[in-house]
């Protein structure tokens, strides 16, 4: 077989070739995994709504609405609206996180799933079970009702505990939950206080040079890298 010459055009040639190659590879492996994927993200979104709403013998789930942007799964018993899963996301530290979060008629709030998320291993990323701690109440949120209770960290002058180290999280958390209880339609709360939405909003648009300095001083204190502090939250690493 002749060897083709090295020249400008053969090169721009083989090279096409293989960019189309790659390409009808990578189209047909999207193909392949696109149903499993978006059916395993359908059951992972299931299997939420049912972990997050009330366990009721013979309930029933009509089908999802939006309000403000966020689906709503409502729960229904002989007719009557017992419960609502509200499905929402929130800028956190390192980026957008999915929410799935149930409340009761009353607007307490039955449970909630972090359905995706970005957040630091070991600091954000605690969100998903860290107001959820039956064991400390200042974390726990399940029970409560963002109306009797202030759904802001502790540190902004509200009655939850923040995750150590992990303030922003854990604002852009509340901020979500707030903005869910809102979307139920029951009595309206703020989604954050004026002091802790603008630290959230500073914060995500770059304005993190005390955390980043923090960062590295915590890093020094910790066995495992810390990405998510800032300089007023004093954190004790564990």
């Amino acid at each position: 077989m002749k060897r083709l010459e090295s020249n400008l055009t053969n090169m721009m040639l083989s090279l096409t070739l293989v960019a189309l190659v790659a390409a009808a590879l990578l189209g047909g492996l999207y193909v392949m995994t696109k149903d499993p994927i978006d059916q395993q993200k359908k059951q992972k979104q299931e299997a939420a709504i049912t972990s997050v709403l009330p366990q009721v013998e013979g309930m029933t789930i009509a089908e999802p609405e939006t309000a403000d942007g966020m689906t709503l799964h409502k729960a229904y018993k002989d007719g009557e609206w017992i419960a609502t899963a509200v499905e929402t996301e929130e800028n956190g530290f390192g980026g957008k996180f999915k929410v799935m979060i149930g409340f009761d008629k009353a607007g307490n709030v039955v449970n909630y799933e972090v359905l995706e998320h970005q957040e630091t291993p070991g600091l954000g990323d605690k969100m998903t079970a860290w107001f959820k701690n039956t064991d400390k109440s200042g974390q726990n949120i399940l029970g409560s009702n963002p109306a009797d209770r202030q759904f802001i960290v502790s540190k902004d002058g509200g009655e939850v505990d923040a995750i150590t180290a992990a303030t922003i999280s854990s604002r852009a958390f509340l901020k979500a939950v707030n903005r869910a209880y809102n979307a139920v339609g029951a009595s309206p709360v703020q989604a954050a206080t004026g002091a802790s939405q603008k630290a959230v909003e500073e914060t995500i648009a770059g304005e993190t040079a005390e955390g980043v300095n923090n960062e590295s001083q915590a890093a020094g204190n910790a066995e495992t890298p810390c990405t998510e502090t800032e300089q007023d939250n004093n954190p004790q690493i564990d």
